[in-house]
């Protein structure tokens, strides 16, 4: 019965962590830069980065996506969605796990939609979940190593850097892109 308790209480603080989160929403101006310097981060330790950037038909940044766990994982961030390198619209990535886990991260993700089916696709939708309404491909990229867009065929790539924290685990599977109201 104590472990069942502590347990509860494990995940009360979890889910006041998510609360605070969403509470403390970004205001689009933030979001704006926050992202601008995830992208600098990605444009230096990748080579080819911008020329991949340049080549999508239109990208998602997440600049901090902040992971969470005591049994039960959550993790969530907010990020924009840029076509011809202007932002047109922000969202907000969500997703939970179960499993032996415990700590936290933080690490930036950039999402390239490689064609305009793809983004359309992913426009269009009311909640894009990975696994579900597309896959992303997940480029396993090193600091200076290089993008080979010749390599790369499949039609939503993404990216995950910059992680720090106690808690590493490299996938997008179970993501939700939600749309948000910045205006």
């Amino acid at each position: 019965m104590k472990q069942y308790s502590k347990f509860i209480r494990s995940s009360g603080l979890l889910v006041t962590m998510l609360f605070a989160t969403t509470v403390l929403a970004a205001s689009a101006s933030k979001i704006d830069r926050e992202s601008d310097k995830a992208l600098d981060v990605f444009r230096e330790d990748v080579n080819g980065a911008q020329v991949f950037l340049d080549q999508a038909a239109g990208y998602l940044v997440f600049p901090r996506v902040i992971k969470v766990g005591i049994g039960l994982g959550a993790e969530s961030g907010e990020g924009v969605l840029r076509v011809g390198g202007q932002t047109v619209a922000y969202y907000r990535t969500t997703s939970g796990s179960i499993g032996l886990q415990l700590g936290a991260q933080a690490k930036s993700i950039v999402i390239a939609f490689m064609t305009k089916e793809s983004l359309k696709k992913f426009r269009d939708s009311n909640g894009w979940k990975v696994g579900v309404d597309g896959s992303v491909a997940l480029i396993d990229l090193g600091a200076g190593k290089t993008i080979d867009s010749d390599n790369i065929k499949d039609p939503v790539v993404g990216f995950i850097f910059g992680s720090k924290g106690l808690m590493y685990n490299l996938t997008l599977e179970g993501s939700k892109f939600t749309k948000l109201d910045k205006s």
